[in-house]
């Protein structure tokens, strides 16, 4: 697994999994015809990296063949101090440690290239395989967020997890 920036090339491969309904299931974003992901694909690929109130996705791809398996976005505070993140894996690559490992990729990036002390991830309470990563990593469950998700009331966790000064 490698982390890189999203590229025009990678459009086949994140529709697929972003036209998923099971791969979306708990995600904020929705499908998207192919010429807006293409623009999205884009954009990502020439904006700067972590720059303060900004989301920047970054591709999830397989270390030997390139081929993009998912992506992780992280938006860095307005105030650098913390970051957010959010992850999404094809079904194919799910259960193989991928996530686990892109997930520690990203978070040696903000820590060594951003001010951020503490990062974080929100997830819906039902999440389980979420949860279950995070808690692997090493978050802790800071907060309940009761919201509302698609037009229906639910519950979110949300998982913080600090910089370890050395």
């Amino acid at each position: 697994m490698k982390l890189r920036r999203l590229t025009a090339a990678d459009l086949a491969d994140f529709q697929a999994y972003r036209h998923d309904p099971e791969v979306g299931r708990w995600q904020g974003w929705t499908p998207r015809p192919d010429a807006e992901a293409l623009a999205f694909l884009e954009e990502m690929a020439a904006i700067p990296l972590f720059q303060p109130g900004q989301w920047t996705q970054l591709g999830i791809a397989d270390e030997a063949t390139g081929r993009l398996l998912g992506d992780i976005g992280i938006n860095l505070a307005a105030d650098g101090r913390d970051a957010e993140f959010g992850f999404t894996l094809a079904r194919g690559a799910q259960g193989r440690g991928i996530a686990s490992a892109a997930i520690l990729a990203a978070i040696d990036m903000v820590f060594g290239q951003t001010p951020a002390e503490r990062i974080h991830a929100q997830t819906d309470a039902r999440n389980t395989a979420c949860i279950r990563l995070l808690e692997r990593l090493g978050a802790r469950c800071v907060q309940r967020i009761v919201t509302e998700f698609r037009g229906e009331p639910c519950i979110e966790w949300r998982y913080e997890l600090a910089r370890r000064h050395r």
